[in-house]
């Protein structure tokens, strides 16, 4: 599903009842396009695992695939994976600027805060297009 921002200005989710589906961030390139396309997934809810749940399994040189709008797939490289603290969102690496085709593929991870209900950390995954 396509996503957008949120009224604090934070990038939306897909719902939680929906926690296999993922979202396309609309403010910026589709996967394949030249620039860093932004895909969020949730990595689990209170019924079980999601869509993105072994995203923290990802190494450089594993491959992802990305079914596009016209139905094409296109392949994925994984560079590398970061986790860090939510405060800490590294925005200029995720959503700047890229001279190629790039993907961001992003999830929670880290503790749980019982208290919040949310998890500390996000995980982030980079690839580029493959060849």
């Amino acid at each position: 599903m396509r996503v957008g921002r949120d009224a604090d200005g934070s990038v939306q989710v897909p719902p939680l009842d929906a926690d296999n589906l993922t979202g396309w961030y609309r403010g910026g390139p589709a996967p394949g396009q030249r620039g860093p396309a932004v895909i969020l997934g949730h990595v689990d809810s209170k019924t079980g695992v999601s869509v993105f749940y072994r995203l923290r399994d990802l190494h450089a040189g594993d491959r992802g695939y990305v079914t596009l709008a016209d139905g094409k797939v296109a392949g994925f490289v994984v560079d590398g994976l970061q986790k860090v603290a939510k405060d800490a969102f590294p925005a200029a690496s995720v959503y700047g600027q890229a001279g190629y085709p790039s993907l961001r593929l992003i999830t929670c991870g880290g503790p749980f805060d019982q208290t919040t209900g949310h998890y500390m950390d996000n995980i982030i995954v980079y690839a580029h297009l493959a060849a």
